[in-house]
This record gives structure tokens, sequence and C-alpha cells, in this order.
């Protein structure tokens, strides 16, 4: 059986989500969805290790998080996860402005999908008209930066993590193929 490693990393600003979205994930897929208790995985455990089996072949999924001990301006991504909090308006500038460019320039190619990933959706208020970011302007934001997905849900509550999931995963085993993990046009919206 062919055997693939597939390096996802995930970049935002800090306290976007990162770490939580990462720490769900890693209690396994039939503990996506409801309500969980959620301990956060360390920082100095880097790479976070998911293994996949599909009929014909095994992949290991290497998540890395910005906070990452070593520099991920290092690493040599196959899929960026650009992330952002949905309940912070900055986080979503920061996004635009500061990160998508810091990946042009340090990683110097477009073959690599980006998602855009917003967290913390259970924080969308609509008490606070100034700060809310709806799911539209989000990917408004990602279809200007040619980003391959777009994508949002809460670690917290389980709310649409079972999706993004299998949305990262189908991204992640097109890049194993010849044609890559890059949408054909346009930004998809999960």
């Amino acid at each position: 059986m062919e055997e693939h490693t597939i390096t996802i990393l995930l970049l935002g600003d800090e306290r976007c989500g990162k770490s939580t979205f990462l720490s769900r994930i890693s209690q396994g897929r039939h503990h996506l969805q409801g309500h969980a208790t959620i301990t956060l995985l360390r920082d100095i455990d880097q790479p976070f290790i998911f293994d996949v089996r599909s009929r014909t072949a095994r992949f290991r999924f290497e998540f890395y998080d910005t906070a990452s001990p070593e520099s991920w301006r290092l690493l040599r991504p196959d899929i960026i996860l650009l992330c952002y909090d949905i309940s912070q308006r900055l986080s979503l500038i920061h996004l635009e402005r500061l990160w998508h460019p810091e990946i042009r320039t340090t990683f110097h190619s477009d073959t690599i999908p980006i998602l855009v990933l917003g967290l913390k959706r259970d924080l969308r208020s609509e008490d606070d008209p100034n700060g809310i970011i709806y799911p539209q302007e989000a990917h408004g934001v990602a279809t200007k930066l040619r980003a391959d997905r777009y994508m949002e849900c809460s670690a917290v509550t389980g709310e649409l993590m079972t999706l993004v999931f299998d949305d990262i995963c189908s991204t992640a085993l097109k890049t194993a193929t010849p044609q890559g993990g890059q949408s054909e046009g346009g930004c998809v919206v999960m």
C-alpha cells in the first residue's frame, strides 16, 4: 500500500482558535460533532499527526501551527490553512494584509492550495454590528486572495467540524495526485 505524507500549515493571529481546532480534530472523527471537552495540544508536540487510509493508499497528515517551536517559514507545506477568528474583525484584516502577503513572499508558489478557515463560529454575534463578520464578507476576502476554499466552524460546539475536516482531507488527498489540490477556478464555499 502506497504511503504519502502531507504537510498542512495553519497560519493566523494568536488566539484565533487554531490550537482549539487542532485539539478537537485530534480526538478523532467520531468526536467532531456536538459539544466536547477540549484538552489543548502542546506546541512542543508538533507536528500533530493524523493517519488516514483510502482503499489504495495510506496518508499521514502532519499539521503545524504557527506557534510551532520550529520556524514555520522553513516548512514546505502541501496545504496552507489561513485562519481567522469570526468574532474579531482585526483577525480577518490581518489575514488579508499580513498573513496572505507573508505566504506569497515566503513560499513563492502559486501551486499550494490555500484554504481560508473562519474559527469560533459560535461567537458570531448579531449584537455587535461593527465586529460581526458575515460569511459573505469573509468569502469575498477569500475570493480576492484567490483562495481555493472558504470554510468556517466552531471547535467548541462542533458546528460544521465534520464538513471542514472532510474538506481538508479531500484537498489533502488531491495533493498526492498529479492534478494537485488546487481548485480549478474561483473560491469554493464549503
